[in-house]
C-alpha cells in the first residue's frame, strides 16, 4: 500500500507533526527520509527492509557506508547520502557538549565517551587524533586514515604537522579493531613508538592510544584491557 492510500494518521510525515517524533517506529522515522519506496513497497516497508537487514539495530545501521545502504532495494545513492547525513548530525550533535564543556580529556575513558559515537559498529578501521592544549583541552579532532578490516594507516609525518598548525601540546591517537579484541599487534606497538619518538623532537606529548573494540579498549598509557566502557 502506498503512503498516500493510509490514513492521515498513519502516515508517517503527518503523524511526527501531529503527535511528535517520539511516537513514530524507528521504520517510520527512515521512511521520512526516504520520502518515496519502490513500485511494491512504499518507503515504510523500504525502511524496514533496511533495519531488518541490520538486526533492527540503529547502531548497526549508523555504521553502514552509503555504498552499502544501496544494496537495499529502493535506496539508490540521494537517499543513502540522506541517511548518512542523518546519522552524522545525530553524532555531532551527541559531541557538542563534551566538545563545548572545556573538560579536560586526559582519561581512556573520556576519550572513550567523545569517540565511540564515530568508531562502535565500523566494519573497517578508523585512525582519529584528538589534539590537545597545555591544560588538555581538546582543540580539534580529525580523522587519519581510513582503513580495511584490520589495518589503518597511522601516518607519522601527517599527525606531526596537523599537530603544529592546530599549536598543540599534545595529542591522543585512537583506532578501533572491528575484529573485536582491542589489544594492539606489532604494527600498532612499532607505530606508536614511532609517533612518540617523532613528537617529542618538537616538544609535543603524545599522551596515548586508545584502540576499541565492541566494548571493551586498551590504553597504551594504563597498558591493559578494560571493559567497562
Amino acid at each position: 500500500m502506498k503512503i498516500k492510500e493510509l490514513c492521515i494518521d498513519e502516515r508517517p510525515r503527518e503523524k511526527m507533526l501531529g503527535k511528535g517524533a517520539e511516537s513514530l517506529s524507528n521504520a517510520e522515522l527512515l521512511a521520512i527520509l526516504l520520502r518515496t519506496g519502490t513500485g511494491s513497497m512504499n518507503a515504510v516497508d523500504v525502511a524496514r527492509e533496511l533495519l531488518k537487514k541490520n538486526g533492527e539495530r540503529l547502531n548497526l545501521l549508523a555504521g553502514m557506508p552509503p555504498e552499502r545502504l544501496c544494496e537495499t532495494k529502493g535506496i539508490g545513492k540521494g537517499k543513502a547520502a540522506v541517511i548518512a547525513a542523518a546519522f552524522e548530525l545525530g553524532r555531532r550533535s551527541f559531541m557538542e557538549p563534551i566538545l563545548e564543556s572545556h573538560t579536560s580529556i586526559a582519561s581512556p575513558k573520556a576519550v572513550c565517551r567523545l569517540m565511540l559515537p564515530q568508531l562502535r559498529n565500523l566494519d573497517h578501521e578508523e585512525c582519529w587524533v584528538l589534539f590537545l592544549n597545555r591544560a588538555n583541552f581538546l582543540i580539534s579532532k580529525e580523522r587519519i586514515s581510513s582503513g580495511g578490516l584490520d589495518s589503518t594507516i597511522i601516518d607519522t609525518k601527517v599527525i606531526l604537522r596537523k599537530a603544529l598548525e592546530k599549536k598543540a601540546s599534545g595529542i591522543i591517537l585512537i583506532h578501533n579493531h572491528p575484529s573485536g579484541s582491542p589489544l594492539p599487534g606489532t604494527a600498532d606497538i612499532n607505530a606508536t613508538k614511532l609517533l612518540d619518538k617523532a613528537l617529542k623532537t618538537c616538544g609535543i606529548s603524545l599522551i596515548d592510544h586508545v584502540i576499541t573494540a565492541d566494548k571493551s579498549y586498551y590504553s597504551f598509557a594504563d597498558e591493559e584491557v578494560r571493559r567497562d566502557i
